[in-house]
């Protein structure tokens, strides 16, 4: 199933990064990604599990959480794994779209 992306800035994110980009800390923050419950359900994953998220322009690896989120839409805080799924285009603004990227999940067993 196809979801929509958002990535943004958080509060634990900024609290976290004060610890270090490279904490283990800011690495669980930003390597978390949010969905829907339902969404989580009928995708087969259960909080604490790992997901592989495809961009067009790349893939990372998170661990799911429940969040209260809109049906069809995943988050995750601004890091090293959103950098991976973004494209470089910036239409002369200097930053590349982070938000609304059409991704697949695809559940990661150990």
């Amino acid at each position: 199933m196809k979801y929509v992306f958002i990535a943004a800035r958080t509060l634990e994110q900024g609290r976290q990064e004060i610890l270090g980009k490279h904490s283990d800390e800011y690495a669980s923050v930003v390597g978390t990604l949010q969905m829907n419950e339902v969404d989580l359900a009928e995708a087969g994953l259960t909080e604490g599990d790992r997901v592989r998220v495809r961009t067009e322009w790349g893939e990372s690896v998170f661990v799911c959480a429940a969040g209260d989120l809109p049906p069809g839409i995943v988050f995750a805080p601004y890091g090293p794994p959103t950098s991976r799924m973004m494209g470089g285009e910036t239409d002369g603004t200097g930053m590349p779209d982070s938000k609304q990227w059409e991704v697949e999940l695809e559940p990661v067993s150990d």
